[in-house]
């Protein structure tokens, strides 16, 4: 009996984990719509947001909130999100929130700053927070913005979240067309290995 109440009380704690993602991004995203800021949610919840337009169950949870600001619209953001009960931090040349004054950086809301480069070896900047998508009242980056930029990141996660859209048929062969060509390479790599 205490192994299955011990079972139920880890369970209770992935699932308000996960939770607290998604308020977090929603926290942040009312407070910059309320305030007049444009953005757009970037990284893994922008992927789950698109792969749940087509199977919600092939939705993949993450820890962190990315979310693209333009640099000169950071002081009214700064602004909005300490409104909010987020806290800046700038550390390891990341500009993050953290989720109040006992926040943790790895599940801190990260700035990304539209038209700059996110490592200096990246081949793409950051794109702007002009196309976007909305769910729920959250602004995402747009498809057709997401997967270059994720291509470009080339992390192991990143080549996972490509995975995930293409297991969906969110993007396909089609889309080497539409990519530089080392970024097209990396798509056809991930479509000729699906297993990894």
């Amino acid at each position: 009996m205490n192994e299955l109440l011990a079972d139920d009380a880890l369970l209770e704690r992935m699932v308000r984990a996960v939770e607290k993602v998604r308020e977090r991004m929603q926290r942040a995203a009312r407070a910059l719509t309320q305030a007049g800021v444009p953005y757009a949610i970037a990284g893994g919840n922008a992927v789950a947001a698109w792969v749940a337009t087509i199977d919600e169950a092939a939705m993949r949870n993450t820890q962190d909130v990315d979310i693209v600001l333009r640099r000169g619209d950071f002081e009214a953001a700064q602004a909005a999100l300490s409104n909010a009960g987020f806290v800046y931090r700038h550390a390891a040349s990341l500009d993050m929130f953290l989720d109040g004054a006992g926040g943790k950086a790895r599940d801190a809301v990260h700035v990304l700053f539209a038209g700059e480069k996110v490592r200096p070896e990246n081949g793409l900047p950051v794109p702007d927070v002009d196309k976007i998508f909305v769910k729920d009242r959250v602004a995402f980056l747009a498809l057709a913005e997401l997967v270059p930029m994720k291509l470009t990141s080339n992390r192991r996660k990143d080549q996972v979240h490509i995975e995930d859209m293409l297991d969906v048929g969110l993007i396909d062969a089609s889309w080497l067309d539409k990519l530089p060509p080392e970024l097209a390479a990396r798509l056809q790599h991930l479509i000729d290995t699906p297993d990894g």
